[in-house]
This record gives C-alpha cells, sequence and structure tokens, in this order.
C-alpha cells in the first residue's frame, strides 16, 4: 500500500473521531444534567434538581419540573462566564477547524496542490485541538467546583454531584485532541517538515527539475574559461596598419656596381 494511501485513510479516521467529539461537545450545552442532586426523607416528597450553564431546574416524583433561567448576565459569578466563554469558543473552532480540514483533505480533492492540500489540513487539525482543549478546560472547572463543593464541610449550600453531560463532554474533548494531535502529525509532517528539510539540504550548484512522477537533477554546465592570448601586435591598431602597408625603397646605380 501506497503510503499516500494509508495517510488518506488516517485522515479519514482522525477526522470521524473529531467530527465526534465535536458532536458530543454540542451535545452537552443544551443539557441540563451538568449537576445533579437528589434531596428528600421520604420517597414521595423526594426532590431532584439540576443545572447547568444556563438555568437551574428542579423536578419532584410525580413527574412535575420547574427550569428557571439565570435572572442577570451582569450578576453572575466570574466563573461562569469563563465556562460559557470557553464551551462557545470550543463550539465555533470546532466548526471552521472542519471546513480546513474537509477543504484539505486528500479524499475531497478541493484544493490545489499535495502541499497546499497538507497545509490546510495541519491547520484544521491544530484548531481540533484547540477545540478540543477549550471543551476540556471548562468540564475540568465545573467538575472541580462541584468537588470542591462537595467535599467542604464549611460549605453549607446546596450540594451537587457531577452529571452526565459533564462525562460525556470529556470524552468529546479527549477524541477532539487526540484526533486532532494525530492529523496534525501526519499532515504537518508532509506540509511543512519534510518540505523544509528538502529545501535546505539542496546544493546551490544543482537545479532541481520535476517531471511526471520522477525528479531528475541535471548539473549546471560549467563555464568555460577562454585564455587571454596577448595581441598579436604590440602597438595596437596603428602598429597593425603600419605594419600592412609596405615601405618603397629607392635604388641608384652605385647599388648595382
Amino acid at each position: 500500500m501506497k503510503y499516500r494511501t494509508v495517510v488518506m485513510y488516517m485522515e479519514i479516521g482522525c477526522f470521524v473521531s473529531c467530527l465526534s467529539g465535536w458532536i458530543l461537545v454540542c451535545s452537552t450545552l443544551p443539557t441540563e444534567y451538568w449537576t445533579f442532586s437528589e434531596v428528600g426523607t421520604v420517597v414521595l416528597t423526594t426532590a431532584n434538581y439540576y443545572a447547568n450553564l444556563w438555568k437551574d431546574c428542579v423536578s419532584d416524583t410525580t413527574g412535575v419540573s420547574d427550569c428557571k433561567e439565570y435572572p442577570s448576565l451582569m450578576g453572575l459569578p466570574v466563573f461562569l462566564h469563563v465556562c460559557r466563554a470557553l464551551a462557545v469558543c470550543s463550539v465555533i473552532t470546532g466548526f471552521f477547524a472542519a471546513v480546513l480540514t474537509l477543504v484539505g483533505m486528500k479524499c475531497t480533492k478541493i484544493g490545489g496542490s499535495e502541499i497546499a492540500n497538507a497545509r490546510v489540513t495541519f491547520a484544521g487539525a491544530i484548531t481540533y485541538v484547540v477545540s478540543g482543549f477549550c471543551g476540556l478546560i471548562t468540564y475540568s472547572l465545573w467538575g472541580n467546583k462541584i468537588r470542591r463543593e462537595f467535599v467542604d464541610p464549611t460549605f453549607h449550600g446546596q450540594k451537587y454531584e457531577i452529571g452526565a453531560a459533564v462525562f460525556i463532554g470529556w470524552g468529546g474533548s479527549l477524541l477532539l485532541i487526540s484526533g486532532g494531535a494525530v492529523m496534525s502529525y501526519f499532515s504537518g509532517r508532509e506540509g511543512l517538515h519534510l518540505t523544509s528539510n528538502k529545501k535546505a539540504g539542496r546544493p546551490a550548484t544543482y537545479a532541481t527539475a520535476r517531471t511526471v512522477g520522477t525528479r531528475r537533477t541535471y548539473t549546471k554546465p560549467a563555464l568555460s574559461r577562454v585564455p587571454v592570448m596577448p595581441p598579436l601586435y604590440p602597438g595596437g591598431r596603428d602598429s597593425r596598419r603600419s605594419g600592412n602597408t609596405r615601405t618603397m625603397r629607392s635604388f641608384g646605380r652605385d647599388d648595382f656596381v
């Protein structure tokens, strides 16, 4: 099996993993069971309290439930604002990561060259990792707050337990981080690491030409050095002209005697 085919299947598997994690994270936002508590001494009068990032709810054994949203946005604690912002950032970055990954994957054939597609896939994988860390921080902060209040003997308010939505969010965040990390390794190795090494190791006296399926290297021809010959007539142009002209000599009678 060719290396390109292996990378294509790995990208598909990582994309499915990241998409599943993103769907799990999105499903926890409207869910009320982030925290859960059951209060009551008699079975018939048991009340269930549960809450999430947006509202508090209560239900009894008769099946009647009532939910109340938080009254004022400005009156909420900083902890709740941070959790809301991180959860929304996780959803938004996961959406843009899916768009980038679909454009750059080898199986879609939407982008341009192989290196350009690998770089786009690498950007999408890094965005998936960012989305996973945003979700993981959100659920970890929420779970740590519930645990701290539950084991604190000086806390006299309503004590809650960790709800099912937090565990689902942890699983989705781990899928996002693991899938994005593996995808970023393969795409970055093809789009960034190898190309930089080839450019750095290519000698300056060679010119690389790409042909269909092959790569041929041609050597630049050496510069011809013609030795400089001295002029045939040391006197320059005037001496050359004087050399071409013949001097006429006059003879007298005494020369033939």
